[in-house]
């Protein structure tokens, strides 16, 4: 089932352009006249220009289909990392209380529960002050498994392209951040969950032990970890059930429900409550860093760019005070400057006499038969699109895809248009095969086409 296609947003837009910019580098320029014109067409700054010129290569080339594709594999990764990630805190819970027949001891749970969490946590605030790439290893094996689920080898550029862009913004802290956290998030959800299943039902006991110690220490540190836990309604096990507990394993409910009740609140409190409020702030920071990213027109790869996009009329305006006397010339006036219709025609031997007799408000555009020819008319159609364009071609010439790009280069460049389909000069027999290959052609460009020249249309707009 097909899914509609969305207009690509801001990111998008950025990331195909960069995408571009990196494939550039390392294959060389693209075939970019028609992405050239039509930017310049739209108009605008120089760095919406090179981002409509870089759209346009991206659709054209398949990489905005890859894109898609990669983000949808860029889903499926995060998807598999959470399940790892629920897994994992699953199994953290079920090794920290183990199967019941032993009393737990209340500080190996709790290191086994927190004590990842806490050295990764201080290991990304270090790096989130020093370099801001901590949780770079996270980031990599998501961005593997974004390319492996897509599967499409003209996404080769898009992950360099988007830690590229976010680099240059200092967004890949955030976003790196944002993954880290919310992954951590869910194995610690996992956890409380598992736990809350196995204290409901299973029957535990738990103790502290020491050889060194005395019991002081532990009654301080059991309630000062309590505290914060206790003001969201969790228990706190009162001295005298602390001691008690560093004897023998309790038999009392009360104070099996107490460590219980404490147990959790320490892992929600600890574990999950910080993982989840950074999570919160690396959102906040990410999105509000996307809506300013910004293309460094200033960058080698788009340096070249300047001239095609921005013409020097364009781009210097009023530098110097005018001069006393201007010098004259005499300007070559434009074919369709003022015309309503137009007739044109592609590749056209010398055996045809051209033009063929026209009314006085239907202008002739001669022959294309030369890239300079075709790129100048593009360039005046784009001025001064006409509201109708008669194309004359040759029939015996074969309907290759360069012929077609060309006419629905031209028929975008005008109100409408029609595909005249020359007969055969004298003396030669009319191949109607391949006659019929341009008819089938032109359907599909859906292009209406006509053996006859369509002059009443040409002159007046209707047969």
């Amino acid at each position: 089932m097909e899914h509609p296609v969305t207009a690509p947003s801001l990111l998008d837009k950025r990331w195909l352009t960069e995408a571009i910019r990196l494939r550039e580098e390392h294959a060389g320029p693209l075939e970019d006249q028609e992405a050239n014109r039509r930017a310049r067409q739209q108009g605008g700054s120089l760095a919406l220009r090179i981002e409509t010129r870089a759209l346009l290569l991206a659709e054209r080339d398949g990489l905005t289909a890859a894109l898609r594709r990669w983000k949808q594999g860029a889903r499926l990764a995060l998807v598999a990392m959470v399940l790892m990630a629920v897994l994992s805190g699953g199994g953290l819970a079920l090794a920290a209380l183990g199967d019941g027949q032993r009393p737990v001891n209340v500080f190996w749970a709790l290191g086994s529960l927190l004590g990842l969490n806490l050295v990764m946590f201080l290991g990304w605030l270090i790096g989130l002050f020093l370099s801001g790439e901590h949780g770079a290893l996270l980031g990599r094996l998501w961005l593997w498994l974004s390319e492996r689920f897509a599967r499409d080898a003209r996404a080769a550029h898009l992950a360099p392209a988007l830690l590229v862009l976010l680099q240059r913004q200092r967004l890949g802290r955030w976003l790196l951040g944002l993954l880290v956290h919310s992954l951590w998030v869910a194995a610690m959800l996992s956890a409380v969950g598992v736990l809350l299943t196995l204290l409901a039902t299973r029957r535990y006991g738990f103790v502290w032990e020491t050889t060194l110690l005395a019991a002081e220490p532990f009654i301080a540190m059991t309630q000062a970890l309590g505290a914060l836990p206790a003001l969201l309604g969790f228990a706190v096990p009162d001295p005298a059930m602390i001691r008690a507990s560093g004897d023998t394993a309790p038999a009392l409910a009360m104070t099996r429900q107490a460590w219980a009740s404490w147990l959790l609140g320490v892992v929600v409190v600890y574990g999950v409550l910080p993982r989840l409020l950074l999570a919160g702030v690396c959102l906040w920071r990410w999105q509000q860093g996307r809506q300013r990213l910004a293309l460094d027109t200033n960058l080698p790869g788009y340096m070249p760019l300047r001239d095609r996009l921005m013409p020097n009329s364009e781009r210097l305006g009023v530098q110097d005070d005018a001069p006393d006397t201007l010098p004259q010339f005499k300007a070559q006036p434009s074919l369709i400057e003022n015309a309503g219709a137009l007739l044109v025609g592609v590749e056209l031997d010398d055996q045809r006499p051209w033009p063929p007799s026209l009314p006085a408000n239907v202008a002739d555009a001669g022959v294309l038969d030369s890239r300079e020819s075709r790129h100048r008319l593009l360039e005046q159609l784009g001025r001064f699109p006409p509201a109708r364009l008669a194309i004359a071609l040759d029939p015996e010439r074969s309907p290759d895809r360069g012929s077609l790009a060309l006419l629905a280069e031209l028929a975008r460049n005008a109100g409408s248009t029609r595909i005249w389909l020359l007969p055969a000069v004298a003396d030669q027999l009319r191949d109607e095969r391949r006659l019929n290959d341009w008819r089938e052609a032109l359907d599909r460009l859906g292009l209406p086409h006509a053996d006859t020249l369509p002059l009443a249309w040409l002159e007046h707009g209707h047969d």
